[in-house]
């Protein structure tokens, strides 16, 4: 068990500003509810690692899809990430889940309430200025199958 905690922390440390920097994501478009975003595409497990790391804006209507290979209680944290967002948790279906608000550079973890395909993270106060809530459909989520 240590040794695999190692190697998670050496893989993480090799991760750097320029990674960040030079990630080209498939870019896509969604909607919830008469609102369209525009999302880059996390859906490898570099990609979903570096996320929105070293960013210092967001424009107002984007944001990253998360894509992992399966349903569970997918865990996100903003280890050097510098922008304050939120995150929506989704289910298979797109379906919100919950939502959470996330403080800048922190390593508190926020978890959907139940199994999770999907996280959309987007600026910090976006889901409630438009009054988004857990329940609502996210449209034109990719079907990835089982990755």
């Amino acid at each position: 068990m240590l040794r695999a905690c190692f190697v998670v922390l050496l893989v993480i440390s090799g991760l750097s500003t320029a990674d960040a920097e030079n990630q080209q994501l498939p870019i896509m478009k969604l909607s919830i509810l008469d609102h369209v975003i525009t999302i880059e595409l996390a859906d490898t497990t570099s990609a979903r690692m570096i996320g929105l790391m070293y960013r210092h804006s967001l424009p107002e209507n984007d944001g990253m899809l998360f894509v992992f290979p399966a349903p569970g209680i997918h865990c996100m944290w903003m280890e050097d990430t510098i922008i304050p967002l939120s995150v929506a948790f989704l289910d298979e279906t797109g379906k919100i889940i919950n939502l959470a608000e996330m403080a800048p550079e922190t390593l508190t973890p926020h978890c959907p309430a139940s199994a999770a395909r999907y996280a959309l993270e987007m600026n910090s106060g976006w889901f409630e200025e438009r009054e988004i809530r857990a329940g609502d459909q996210v449209a034109g989520i990719p079907d990835m199958g089982g990755m």
